[in-house]
């Protein structure tokens, strides 16, 4: 499942191309021909994320929420002005880097610099290639947005719906706050996180709590912050609570700007730039099991792994049984 910074990503993509144009909005799938009736030949007017929800707004106030899921993805194409990445979503890698299509002048491609959200998926066939007239839909294609110069397709998305200002509102009063919102309040996640005596590796897990973060980044801050993910969330004090949210705040901005999950300090990947440390120097204990722990050097102690993984919220949990003991 895409986390945090993708959806991030994504809104910006959204507001880069589409806010300000006139959307022609269909169904191909059949399954949102309602909801895209209610789009269609509309304008967005913002484009944002909210944890792992995606709001595009209308200029009649309708807004389009999509939560990408498991399986969810959106591809991207357009003229020789629409330059984005290819897709984003399914099928996720860790810190999976986006491809992006050949900038109008094919002397001076766009660079990476953040300021294009989006995420490639592997196999991409059309990345780099220019096309003002979308392709055929896939069957799958639950909605597509064309404008004058590039296009959209969903496939695969858990949530896809058309909301009023009332019920977007409802929405993000159940989400927690947002590392990635530079409005959002850390207090509010030290109050809702501490009120629980649930392992803080599930509360992390809990949007409700907080939105945005997923498996990766759970077990890379608590790994960061040496905190055990089976402790109880409410014997963290404010101090560590507030230690977790500011490494988030971090390493989903890293998210965003490289559109790659990397957790590892430069000390801790000597000679290798930020730029480079994906994959094999990405993450300290994610996928990383039976492997030497990059910071207390341990590969194993009495025959058991440093780095294990185990399961919690029916999600694989990583972490170093030396660190974060």
């Amino acid at each position: 499942m895409p986390e945090g910074h993708s959806i991030h990503r994504l809104a910006r993509q959204f507001q880069d191309t589409f806010v300000g144009q006139s959307v022609r909005a269909t169904s191909p799938q059949g399954r949102f021909a309602e909801g895209a009736a209610l789009l269609d030949g509309h304008v967005p007017v913002e484009s944002i994320a909210h944890g792992k929800h995606f709001f595009l707004t209308f200029d009649h106030g309708h807004t389009l929420n999509v939560h990408l899921g498991m399986y969810g993805a959106w591809t991207f194409g357009g003229d020789h002005t629409f330059t984005v990445a290819s897709s984003i979503g399914a099928p996720r890698r860790i810190g999976e880097r986006e491809i992006h299509r050949e900038s109008a002048d094919p002397a001076h491609p766009r660079p990476d610099d953040g300021r294009s959200p989006s995420a490639g998926a592997p196999g991409d066939a059309v990345a780099g290639r220019a096309a003002a007239e979308p392709p055929e839909p896939t069957p799958t294609t639950r909605v597509r947005l064309v404008t004058q110069h590039g296009w959209a397709d969903l496939v695969g998305a858990s949530i896809c719906r058309v909301l009023t200002p009332d019920e977007v509102e409802q929405v993000r009063s159940n989400l927690g706050p947002d590392p990635l919102d530079p409005q959002a309040d850390a207090g509010e996640f030290v109050r809702r996180a501490s009120r629980t005596g649930r392992a803080i590796g599930a509360v992390l897990m809990d949007q409700s709590i907080i939105a945005g973060v997923g498996n990766i980044f759970r077990a890379e801050t608590l790994f960061r912050q040496l905190i055990d993910p089976h402790r109880p969330a409410r014997s963290l004090s404010d101090q560590e609570l507030r230690g977790l949210w500011e490494d988030l705040v971090l390493l989903m901005g890293i998210g965003v700007r490289r559109g790659r999950i990397i957790t590892t300090a430069p000390e801790h990947r000597p000679g290798v730039p930020e730029a480079e440390a994906w994959p094999e120097h990405a993450t300290y204990v994610y996928q990383r099991q039976g492997q030497t722990c990059l910071v207390c050097g341990t590969t194993s102690r009495d025959g058991a792994d440093a780095i294990v993984v185990e399961e919690m919220v029916q999600r694989k949990l990583y972490r170093c049984a030396v660190c974060q003991a």
